[in-house]
């Protein structure tokens, strides 16, 4: 995927992001949640306006927006300019499940190793030294899904602010999700 996949409305690009392919360094697998963040929205990292950890939100559309939660673990959005990005919550495991049990320590089932954007991050070694990094180049590989997949959009996960914007959206059916899906929208 080029930039200007990314350089589109941030709902958009969150709902067109499901069932597509991302491999970091060649291991990733198919995105099946995601939620959109932009910069009107209350609950986004750049309702208050650029600083040090959003930098990114506000670069170019198409570049990886890493920060750190509760000083533990790593989350990777996708920008889409102007302040808005799309947090990648979840994907299904397809290309280099090994490293990913090695990195997490786990001998979870295969659905669970990037079911939240925690354990995501750690299975595909992302930290703050991809933040605002071209998705369009190494490390990052993206491919295009075959077919327009079932999705379910509900409200986001784990904020307090705007909590009832229906902007997470899930693949369908995907035992690989952080949470149950919502019913189809």
């Amino acid at each position: 995927m080029n930039r200007t996949f990314f350089a589109r409305d941030v709902v958009t690009v969150a709902r067109a992001l499901i069932g597509t392919t991302l491999t970091i360094d060649g291991v990733g697998g198919t995105i099946v949640e995601t939620e959109a963040y932009d910069a009107n929205d209350p609950a986004s990292h750049s309702f208050s306006g650029p600083g040090v950890r959003n930098a990114a939100m506000f670069g170019p559309a198409g570049a990886a927006y890493v920060y750190r939660i509760y000083g533990l673990h790593h989350c990777l959005n996708v920008t889409c300019g102007d302040g808005a990005a799309v947090l990648i919550r979840a994907l299904a495991p397809a290309m280099g499940t090994e490293v990913m049990r090695a990195r997490r320590a786990t001998t979870q089932a295969e659905a669970l190793l990037c079911a939240g954007p925690g354990r995501l991050c750690k299975a595909l070694g992302v930290d703050l030294s991809l933040d605002a990094v071209p998705l369009d180049a190494p490390p990052f590989a993206w491919r295009d899904r075959t077919a327009a997949p079932p999705i379910a959009a509900g409200p986001r996960i784990g904020i307090t602010r705007a909590a009832g914007v229906p902007w997470r959206f899930v693949l369908q059916g995907s035992p690989s999700l952080s949470r149950p899906a919502p019913k189809a929208q």
